[in-house]
């Protein structure tokens, strides 16, 4: 199993819920009253039998006019045609702008070729317009042109690969486990998104429920522990890649690199 962090850099997020770029190097912090900074984590996963892509990003584009998850993919050794599977923790529009690709006018997907896996409850959440996290132009386009597998509940997606639905961060969130060639790799959205939130216990208030989530990390970081899970964080402002030890006290995150 090969792992490839697709980071897309760190963002500003006030309550129009609109990402801004934010580069710590030359913006100030104060001059966004109100905002959360977050960073912003894809995972280009390899296994023996498939290019698993979790989660998409916001969908911004570099100065040549390319998705930088594209052009992050290709930096990888690959092509985003070479993608087969795209697994969605869940659909807010920091993890689903990257689901698709303006082109002369014209949005598509932007991974044609591959399954793309979400939880049915998620999904119709989404178009129910109880929040505008939700972008319904992005899975309309999906709906017309791509390849959708709808799941409930938890289970087991095929040999190796299997989705726990969460609710934590949201109602109809899920996380993944991945297992290839004795390897465990765990993939947790906005349940675990960041080393901080297991280091420190908190309640965050933009989760649909805050105890539950606060519940799960400490359920899936003591799991890691136990069974040598890699986990991948998907807002880490920095090694978003880590194995877990837990003393029975506080937990410990080692970056993987």
């Amino acid at each position: 199993m090969k792992i490839f962090p697709l980071g897309e850099g760190s963002y500003s997020v006030d309550a129009s819920k609109k990402f801004i770029p934010f580069n710590p190097q030359v913006d100030n912090f104060r001059d966004r009253p109100g905002s959360l900074f977050i960073h912003v984590n894809p995972f280009l996963i390899q296994t023996s039998t498939d290019l698993i892509l979790f989660d998409a990003g916001l969908g911004y584009k570099n100065t040549a006019g390319d998705l930088h998850l594209h052009q992050n993919i290709r930096n990888a050794g690959f092509d985003p045609e070479d993608v087969t599977l795209v697994l969605m923790s869940h659909l807010h529009y920091d993890h689903s702008g990257g689901l698709v690709v303006e082109r002369n006018g014209k949005f598509e997907p932007s991974f044609p070729a591959a399954e793309h896996v979400i939880q049915r409850g998620e999904w119709e959440t989404a178009y129910s317009g109880r929040s505008s996290s939700y972008h319904t132009d992005i899975f309309d386009v999906l709906q017309r042109s791509a390849q959708l597998t709808f799941v409930e509940g938890s289970g087991q997606f095929r040999s190796g690969i299997s989705y726990e639905l969460s609710g934590g961060h949201c109602q109809y969130h899920h996380v993944y486990h991945v297992e290839d060639a004795g390897e465990k790799c765990f993939f947790g959205g906005d349940e675990l998104p960041e080393p901080e939130q297991l280091i420190r216990r908190f309640k965050a208030k933009y989760d649909y429920d805050p105890q539950k989530a606060m519940d799960l990390r400490e359920v899936y970081g003591k799991k890691a522990a136990a069974e040598n899970w890699t986990c991948l964080f998907y807002h880490a402002k920095s090694s978003p890649v880590g194995t877990i030890a837990y003393n029975g006290d506080h937990f410990t995150i080692t970056p993987v690199v």
